[in-house]
């Protein structure tokens, strides 16, 4: 096996060694038989000319231009709220007001329409309660403009990106067209939604990547650092938008890997060169991206420091810091002690407070005594009075009798302060959660019995130690029966006043649902102090707001009557998403991929498939190859190759994700099919000219595939155009609808 020469240019692409490595083997493999083996014809195959370097610029601005058309064409249409603008518009007002609230994804994309909302002009004050909610004077046009701007970028990026890997004009605006002329596209990039900005900075990330892969043969000059850093800041981007951002980050990291390896190989470079090549990468593909990630999050804690509709979803002491919250500026003891009146807020995401109140549990739902719930707004049946186990505490109430402080691992009791029953739980089962046992307000002016224990323990405390308000988070632990009281997330019925079930669970796994942490503290005895003592550092916020979000993503089910789909669904365009309206007589907005470009790209796939393995095999058995077909087998395998991990990348893992999915979680994958799309047929086209004689027939047959794909796309977005840019009156099924006869799967709905 020969080493590859010193100095040689490597572009980022593998290194492909000439037939039997440059030389005759001897054997019966060598010689004359390996001559007759060999497909090439005299003089090579005929090519298609390459277009003049001239025509490139002219290209990019051609499909530049057509795709800022087709985005900002109709752009103010419909003027109501359609699909997911009414989550996203309103994260944009909260930014402007300065309003903090809680989502399941990273801030950048809401932080980006906020602020694109306030640079054009609009003030926050729109509710975007509902799609179908008109904007009337509000000005919107400046949000949907800058998702349409970043959606417009996609078109030039696949454009350089293929053609940075296939060298091929005719490649790379075959890749632009497929997207100009895709109504999913279209749609997606018409509206205040966070997937045209996700999209921008993967694609940015990847064709920064292969651009600084195209300056491999100049190491450390501008340009290499310019591409290698930018790939770090667009890394950065898609991650602060979505966290399907890692998938791009797994893919710049594949590459990355492979090229340090095929650095470690080249036994020209010194290891000191080396280590140089490695902290470069470092620098710029993981410390300078965690910089801007981190730095997204301190502008977003910054920003919102108004207390809004998010709160309750992070812990007390992150709250304490939102000007407005009931904690901001509020003084209290620090410590827990025998005596002192509290509500306790459960960890888990939307948890609630502990709650009792008068009403009692139903016939046939374990045993008629009061009620114990979460309820997830302050309220005085949310107070408690914390007694010792084996002693009343109204000596406790004297001024003169000595504090005494609850410690990790004491036996206590919970006095519910308005009605003075004690939290109280046995082996009756709970109302919702099976194998889970009841809790109830029992007793009489706080008598009661021993199954009104529980020990009080601490998180990462020893025996001992003090209990800290806010800080500390606890676990009780019922004495009797051993189980851990906590709340199961379900919302009972009315009998319990829509309120969150709590239960006694038996599982001893420690997740948040069987956490506490201690809100409000009232104990005259004791002295106060400001909350702002207690206030978590900056790293304690970030990890706590990824711990939510994180959950929030594994928890997000479909509501009612909403439309998700499968992964296996998407590639072959099974069902749309309806953005706008419903009846006739709406003005109606359906997200749904161009068919014919979508059924190609699925083709493509196989076709992709079929090529690769071909090219591979006739590669590995040493068969002499021309140089243009050398050429192209490094296209197909390290092109086609890169383009379809990035593809696979994108779209197996949903398989494996357990929370609600929608057809727009496919559109990232969908960009590297398009761009595999040109690659693979530019490929075979140039692939069947090549074996025609005369050159004028091979140019005829290529630009002839070349013109039939770019018209065959553009009448069939003449045909579903109307998806994109609204349809009124009959719907498809109607003879008389302008969609009449398109409607090719039943499964579309419009």
């Amino acid at each position: 096996m020969r080493r590859a020469r010193p100095g040689a240019a490597r572009g980022g692409a593998p290194r492909m060694p000439a037939a039997g490595g440059g030389r005759a083997e001897p054997g019966p493999r060598g010689g004359p038989l390996r001559q007759r083996e060999s497909r090439q014809l005299p003089g090579g195959p005929a090519r298609p000319a390459a277009p003049p370097a001239a025509a490139r610029p002219a290209a990019l601005a051609l499909v530049t231009l057509l795709s800022f058309a087709s985005r900002f064409h109709r752009l103010p249409e419909p003027p109501h709220v359609c699909w997911d603008e009414t989550h996203f518009g309103k994260m944009g007002s909260y930014y402007i007001n300065r309003t903090f609230f809680f989502d399941v994804h990273p801030p950048l994309g809401k932080m980006l329409i906020g602020l694109a909302g306030y640079l054009s002009g609009y003030d926050g004050t729109f509710p975007f309660q509902k799609p179908g909610d008109r904007y009337d004077q509000h000005n919107y046009v400046g949000m949907r403009g800058f998702c349409a701007f970043l959606g417009s970028c996609l078109v030039p990026f696949a454009y350089l990106t293929v053609l940075e890997l296939s060298k091929s004009l005719p490649a790379a605006l075959l890749t632009a067209f497929i997207l100009i002329f895709d109504t999913g596209c279209i749609t997606l990039s018409q509206y205040i939604l966070l997937d045209p900005i996700l999209m921008f900075f993967l694609m940015g990330a990847v064709l920064s990547m292969v651009k600084c892969n195209s300056c491999a043969d100049r190491p450390f000059s501008a340009s290499w650092w310019f591409w290698l850093s930018l790939t770090g800041v667009n890394l950065a981007g898609a991650m602060g938008v979505k966290f399907v951002g890692l998938f791009v980050v797994l893919l710049v990291g594949l590459n990355t890997i492979y090229d340090l390896w095929d650095l470690l190989g080249n036994l020209s470079l010194s290891l000191v060169m080396f280590g140089k090549h490695l902290l470069a990468r470092v620098l710029c593909l993981i410390l300078l991206p965690l910089a801007l990630y981190t730095a997204m999050f301190a502008v977003h804690f910054t920003v919102l420091n108004k207390s809004g509709p998010g709160d309750g979803f992070f812990s007390s002491a992150f709250q304490s810091q939102l000007i407005g919250n009931n904690l901001h500026n509020v003084s209290v003891p620090e410590y827990l002690a025998y005596g002192s009146v509290v509500t306790m807020k459960n960890l888990r995401m939307a948890g609630g407070y502990l709650h009792s109140h008068w009403h009692l549990y139903p016939e046939g739902v374990g045993a008629r005594q009061q009620q114990v719930t979460a309820y997830l707004h302050k309220d005085l049946n949310n107070l408690w009075i914390i007694k010792k186990h084996d002693s009343d505490t109204a000596d406790l109430s004297d001024p003169s009798s000595p504090v005494e402080f609850v410690r990790h691992g004491d036996i206590i009791r919970l006095e519910h302060k308005e009605t003075s029953r004690n939290l109280h739980s046995h082996q009756h089962e709970a109302p919702l959660t099976r194998k889970h046992f009841q809790v109830t307000g029992y007793g009489i002016n706080g008598t009661g019995d021993s199954n009104d224990f529980w020990r009080i323990e601490v998180v990462g405390r020893k025996t001992g130690k003090l209990i800290k308000v806010l800080r500390s988070q606890v676990r009780l632990t019922h004495v009797t029966t051993g189980c851990i009281l906590g709340s199961s997330g379900k919302t009972l019925p009315k009998w319990g006043w829509e309120q969150v079930e709590v239960t006694c669970t038996p599982y001893l796994k420690e997740t948040p649902n069987s956490l506490w942490n201690f809100e409000d503290h009232i104990n005259p005895k004791l002295p106060n102090i400001s909350l702002d003592v207690l206030k978590p550092s900056f790293a304690e916020i970030l990890l706590e707001s990824h711990m939510v979000m994180i959950r929030g993503n594994s928890g997000l089910k479909p509501k009612d009557n909403e439309v998700t789909s499968k992964p296996w669904h998407w590639p072959i365009n099974y069902q749309g998403l309806r953005f706008s309206g419903i009846n006739e007589t709406d003005y109606r907005v359906y997200l749904l991929g161009n068919p014919v470009i979508w059924w190609l790209n699925l083709v493509t796939l196989g076709l992709y498939l079929l090529i690769a393995v071909s090219t591979a095999v006739t590669l590995k058995r040493g068969v002499q190859l021309t140089s243009e077909l050398k050429e192209l087998s490094r296209v197909v395998l390290h092109g086609g190759g890169q383009i379809t991990l990035g593809w696979l990348l994108h779209y197996l893992p949903f398989f494996m994700m357990g929370r609600v999915l929608y057809f727009h979680h496919y559109f990232p994958a969908m960009l590297f099919s398009s761009m595999l799309t040109g690659i693979t047929w530019d490929t075979l086209l140039k692939f069947c000219a090549g074996f025609l004689s005369p050159s004028t027939t091979a140019r005829r047959v290529y630009g002839g595939g070349f013109l039939a794909l770019v018209l065959l796309i553009m009448y069939s977005f003449y045909l579903f155009h109307p998806l994109s840019y609204g349809m009124i009156g009959p719907m498809a099924s109607d003879p008389n609808s302008p969609m009449a006869g398109l409607r090719w799967m039943d499964s579309w709905e419009f």
